[in-house]
This record gives structure tokens, sequence and C-alpha cells, in this order.
């Protein structure tokens, strides 16, 4: 896909507030690294325009969709996700009856954006058997014909390893023969301290930046980079890859402390 003098543009004043320090985000006096966020180009803010800081008695659902159903084996049960009421999101997994349950959250309809910084700041869980997620999508993802720029799914943050490693990805292509991944494994035992942890993605028009507690993890533009916007996920799953849950003690609780999206601004 060939880029205008408006999208050159873009991408680079992105690529220079990936690498250059700078004035922080624009909520007060804050900065940057107090968001645990990369900081900006000189002259440049990041501009916060979506967040969820579960700062309320339920979930919002003009925000969120809580999905009921199979998955996997398992259960995505809406139930299994509650605030704690002191500005947390509760993702618990447990035992339902004779099922495993874990829950999902996604902004499927409600929200829907192509490129930005997508950040979490979350505490992960920490017996094995399931793994957390934080996530972008959309059904564009089964697509095939331009690579991922009409769909990707981007793995910000997985947390099927139990030792500090991290794996970010993406999925294009659909999911059946024609499926195409590249993934990415980041090591960083300070995640294994059981205190909250920020996961973030800069995503431009060129490039997908990864980033672990505000510091660069993966650059890529694998799959041609996503041209179409996608909703957010925070789910948990449970499988094989992330051990066996019936040796996990539950419940165990991935639990967000807010969700936030920024554009790179003057």
């Amino acid at each position: 896909m060939r880029c205008n003098s408006m999208t050159s543009k873009v991408t680079v004043l992105w690529i220079a507030g990936l690498l250059i320090s700078g004035l922080g985000v624009s909520q007060g006096q804050d900065t940057a690294q107090d968001h645990g966020l990369p900081l900006p180009a000189s002259g440049h803010t990041w501009k916060l325009v979506w967040q969820d800081d579960f700062s309320g008695n339920e979930i919002d659902t003009a925000k969120w969709e809580l999905p009921n159903n199979e998955r996997r084996g398992h259960l995505w049960r809406a139930d299994n996700a509650y605030l704690d009421k002191a500005g947390h999101l509760v993702m618990e997994t447990s035992k339902v009856g004779d099922r495993f349950a874990s829950p999902c959250l996604r902004t499927r309809g409600k929200y829907e954006k192509a490129f930005g910084l997508f950040v979490t700041r979350c505490r992960l869980p920490k017996t094995e058997g399931h793994w957390s997620a934080f996530w972008l999508y959309n059904g564009s993802v089964g697509k095939v014909g331009e690579e991922g720029r009409d769909g990707t799914e981007i793995d910000i943050m997985e947390w099927p390893y139990r030792d500090g490693r991290v794996q970010h990805a993406l999925h294009w292509d659909g999911y059946g023969k024609d499926h195409k991944s590249k993934g990415h494994v980041s090591k960083n035992e300070a995640l294994l301290d059981g205190k909250f942890h920020t996961f973030a993605l800069a995503w431009s028009p060129e490039e997908y930046v990864f980033y672990v507690d505000g510091k660069e993890t993966w650059r890529t533009k694998d799959g041609g980079v996503c041209q179409v916007p996608l909703y957010i996920k925070l789910s948990v799953e449970i499988g094989d890859w992330a051990g066996d849950i019936t040796k996990a003690t539950l419940p165990d609780y991935f639990v967000v402390d807010y969700v936030r999206v920024y554009d790179l601004v003057e």
C-alpha cells in the first residue's frame, strides 16, 4: 500500500515520539514515565482519547461487552468479571460446578480504533493452566488477500508462562490454511513480584512497537501493518499452553487498574 504525504508525516512523528524524550501525557503535571508510557517527541504529548479506570461499582457496559459462551473447552462467564470498588477490574478464573470458567471483556461495537498508543496497567495471575491477555481484534482478521493490512489480531500481552516471559504476537489471513503469524517473547523477572505492571502498543500506519513497563520489547512491520480499526479485548484463556488447570490453585485473579488509549499530538 502506497503512503501519501500526510501518512508519511504522521509516521515521522510517531517514530520521533518513540525515540526522543518530551513532555509526557496531557494530564496535569504527570510525565509519560509516571504512566509507564514511552516518551513522546519533544514538543508533543500523549493525548488521552479513551479510558476506563474501573472506578465505579459495576463494569461499564456502555464501554464493554461481556460474553457468556463456550470457549475452547471452558466457559467465558460474565459473572467472573467484576469491580472490587477500589478502582480495579477483577477477572477471576475459577471452577463453577464441574466446569472451569474465566471472563472476557471487549469493546466490540462500542469503541474501535486504528493507530494510537494502547495501554493497560495490571497485576498478573499466579497459578498455571490459564493465561491473561490484552489484545486488539475484529472480524476482518479472517480476510485473505491483503495480508495483515485489512485486519490483524494484535496480542499486546499474553501471560502463559510463570517465569517472567511475555508473549507478543500478530495473526492475520484468518485461522485456517492461509493463517500467518509472527511473535516475540520478552522476559522481565520483575513481572513475578506480584505488583502492577504496564503493557503497551504504539501502533502507527507503518509499524508496531511493544512495551513492558515503558521499555521497548519488540518493533515490527510484519504482516504489512493493519490499517483498519480494531476493538480492545481483555481475556483469560484456559488451556495446556499455560499448564494443567487441574493443578492450579483457584480462584486466581487477573486484576486490571486501567485501560487507556492515547493519540500523539502537538
